[in-house]
């Protein structure tokens, strides 16, 4: 099974020193790194990004995607959605290293919706 590492600054000025920190302090073993551009639009969607495409076109069933923190991927709950979506069809596990969401179990495929009746 493989390690694949997401990163991504918005925009020049900024560096993946930290993302670099915090992956390193997790021991990942054997990692592929993805690492767009500095600069690529945090207004594109996830999926429309051209290092995570690279990275979704990579993996095999049971493979690991390690980002250092959820927001360095998306920006907002349909973003997280979407790309917990494609993850789960292609049954990858999601790893977040750092923040809020660290500590959630995000590989089991979300429930369908369901509508109580009114």
């Amino acid at each position: 099974m493989a390690n694949l590492v997401y990163k991504r600054v918005s925009t020049e000025q900024q560096s993946t020193s930290r993302q670099n920190l915090v992956l390193g302090a997790a021991r990942i073993t054997g990692p592929i790194t993805f690492e767009e551009q500095a600069g690529t639009s945090r207004r594109l969607h996830p999926l429309q990004r051209p290092k995570f495409g690279e990275l979704l076109t990579y993996p095999r069933p049971g493979d690991t995607v390690h980002i250092s923190e959820m927001f360095g991927l998306v920006r907002g709950i349909q973003h997280i959605l979407d790309v917990l979506d494609v993850l789960h069809l292609d049954r990858l596990a999601l790893r977040i290293h750092d923040g809020a969401f660290s500590v959630m179990d995000l590989t089991a495929p979300r429930a369908p919706e369901h509508h109580s009746p009114r």
